[in-house]
């Protein structure tokens, strides 16, 4: 009966420790299973992961963000045109995006740093020229000024083409900023950059300028002082404010001097503002000529607007209505003091007359 008493409980003992190593088996082999199951789920998931990132948007959406950050001031003065619908720009995109497409699709598509640069002037009918460049579809251009040769050149050339817009094989890349002309370290900058760049200078009547210059700043502060007393140090002494940007910017010649140290003459092509506005197909053949381009922009694709003063885009297959630069442009000009414009007319008529000469063309300012 002892004997019994002492064996029944060792057996017992034997026998749940037999049952907790098959269960402790079962449970770490259940564990082991769920383990190396679980483990390949963050494999599957990051690949799928990485293919939703890696897949590349849609190219419209592409261009259209391109575009939207780029937008131009071709528009007329409704909501849905300030937002850069214009059929101008539309067509732009369309032409553009099927080149995408196709250069997508050849693996040929890329961004690169300008070839043609317009680098002035500021007031002179840049805007203008650009938007007009931009109808071609072998023209990729960024719409707002990057400022990276005066502002921003310490960001260096990778910042700076990052800025452009992808363009297929065949396609011209450029951009404009007005300030350019007469900043002094820009000539060398862009020849560092391409001895090769082509350079395009649209240049107005120097009097017609300033006080177009002056306007714009005085549409953002009306508090400043007249044009008059800008203009002169001493008008008592006819002594002119060079110091002025507004009457400084007109000097074409002094400007012009510090360029032709590092670029030939025949790598500038000087567009007239004026012509611009009464020829605007004739200017934009010479363009297109000088870029080596087909001409493709032609009279067909402008209707000039008498109420703006100056040439509107149209397209030439519809009698769809033009459409314009925007309320910025074309501002109606402060009255002037006529005897100040006289005085200035003969401060510039030497700077104009040596600018002639230099660039072998009578732009008939005087």
């Amino acid at each position: 009966m002892e004997y019994s008493l002492l064996y029944h409980p060792s057996q017992q003992v034997k026998n749940k420790l037999f049952v907790f190593c098959i269960m402790l088996s079962l449970w770490v082999y259940m564990l082991y299973c769920c383990v190396g199951y679980c483990s390949t789920i963050p494999t599957f998931m990051l690949e799928e992961r990485s293919r939703r990132i890696q897949a590349p948007r849609p190219l419209q959406n592409q261009e259209m963000f391109v575009k939207t950050q780029s937008r131009g001031l071709l528009n007329n003065e409704s909501d849905s045109d300030s937002r850069g619908d214009g059929w101008e720009e539309n067509k732009g995109e369309m032409t553009y995006d099927e080149d995408s497409v196709t250069g997508a699709l050849n693996g040929t598509e890329s961004k690169k740093l300008p070839q043609a640069i317009i680098i002035g002037v500021k007031k002179g009918g840049t805007r203008a020229l650009l938007e007009f460049l931009r109808l071609h579809p072998d023209i990729r251009a960024v719409g707002a000024e990057p400022h990276f040769f005066d502002r921003n050149y310490e960001k260096g050339l990778e910042w700076y083409r990052d800025l452009m817009p992808k363009t297929s094989e065949g396609q011209l890349t450029m951009e404009k900023t007005p300030s350019y002309f007469v900043t002094k370290e820009v000539p060398g900058r862009i020849h560092a950059m391409s001895k090769d760049t082509k350079l395009i200078v649209v240049v107005r009547d120097p009097v017609t300028r300033a006080i177009s210059d002056y306007t714009q700043t005085r549409s953002k502060k009306p508090d400043i002082p007249s044009f008059e007393s800008l203009t002169f140090k001493n008008i008592t002494a006819n002594l002119i404010d060079t110091s002025w940007s507004a009457v400084q910017i007109g000097m074409y010649a002094r400007h012009l001097e510090r360029w032709l140290q590092f670029f030939p003459l025949d790598q500038l092509l000087f567009v007239s503002g004026e012509r611009l506005i009464v020829d605007p197909a004739g200017e934009m053949a010479r363009v297109q000529h000088f870029l080596g381009l087909r001409r493709v922009v032609t009279h067909k694709h402008f209707h000039f607007n008498p109420a703006k003063g100056f040439p509107c885009l149209k397209r030439p297959e519809s009698n769809s209505k033009p459409h314009c630069l925007g309320k910025t442009k074309g501002r109606t000009h402060p009255n002037i003091d006529l005897d100040v414009i006289q005085r200035l007319r003969d401060f510039y008529r030497p700077f104009n007359k040596k600018f002639y000469r230099m660039t072998g063309h009578d732009f008939g300012w005087d």
